[in-house]
């Protein structure tokens, strides 16, 4: 036990939080790192079930209102600096992580539970591999209300421990989903009804359309690249964001700020 009564987290237990940094750890663990007081807060506040909070760790020495754990007393450990480094993702850490389980489907449907649906939005990542874009696009869709997010099989893992800092806690808001071939998916959901729309230097401008789908699914492409050619021919509307004067004078936008226009335009401007 350490000097506040917080007991000291085992060896055992830093080695396997350790390998959360691996993709496939946290896949085969079902649990994610998250990191800095107000992420974690947000995601102890927002968790679907209780169940989802493995720990909270305390970096010794270091001072924080943990008012909103006061139901998880008994998970919460302590670690030493040197510890506490080797678990961190970030250089200036504020002295607090959470591990958390990833929720299962079963669980997100029961946080659904009596929400009324008037409409459903979906944001879709084809390849989009930046861990913070992926981030700041969840937070983003959260904001706005966005119902789920598919991930395909080349993009960034949503619970990247970057992706969850740059979410701001924001990873609980939304069903979550990775699939294998992105493009069966989306025919999947034109088949239900909905209206894929792909972001796309080549589409029109968003402003020529009067109205939005009450369903739609928003796909966001690779940084490089783009939206591949097959989800493209897919999809019903291929939009862009228009540039001020008659040449850009940069190439594109950042993905998470075209995606933050568009989400706010096909969001707040569906008829």
């Amino acid at each position: 036990m350490n000097i506040s009564g917080i007991p000291l987290l085992s060896k055992a237990r830093l080695k396997r939080y350790l390998k959360l940094h691996q993709k496939k750890c946290r896949d085969t663990e079902g649990l994610f790192l998250a990191e800095g007081l107000r992420t974690v807060r947000e995601l102890c506040m927002s968790m679907p079930s209780a169940e989802l909070l493995e720990a909270l760790l305390i970096r010794e020495g270091s001072v924080h209102d943990l008012g909103f754990a006061g139901k998880w007393k008994e998970r919460i450990c302590s670690m030493t600096e040197s510890d506490f480094s080797r678990l961190a993702g970030t250089s200036t850490s504020q002295g607090i992580i959470g591990v958390f389980r990833k929720p299962d489907e079963e669980q997100a449907e029961r946080h659904d539970a009596g929400k009324e649906k008037t409409a459903s939005f979906i944001i879709a990542f084809d390849d989009l591999q930046d861990p913070g874009n992926a981030g700041t696009i969840m937070r983003t869709a959260a904001w706005f209300g966005c119902d789920a997010l598919i991930c395909s099989r080349g993009s960034a893992d949503p619970y990247n421990a970057k992706s969850v800092r740059s979410s701001a806690g924001s990873i609980f808001s939304l069903n979550l989903s990775l699939t294998a071939n992105l493009h069966e998916e989306l025919e999947r959901l034109a088949e239900e009804g909905f209206a894929i729309v792909a972001a796309s230097l080549g589409g029109r401008d968003f402003r020529e359309f009067d109205s939005w789908p009450a369903k739609l699914v928003l796909v966001i492409g690779n940084e490089a690249n783009g939206v591949s050619g097959p989800v493209q021919q897919l999809a019903h509307r291929l939009v862009r964001i228009p540039h001020k004067g008659s040449v850009p004078r940069v190439e594109s936008l950042n993905a998470s700020v075209a995606a933050a226009i568009l989400i706010e335009r096909l969001v707040l401007g569906q008829g």
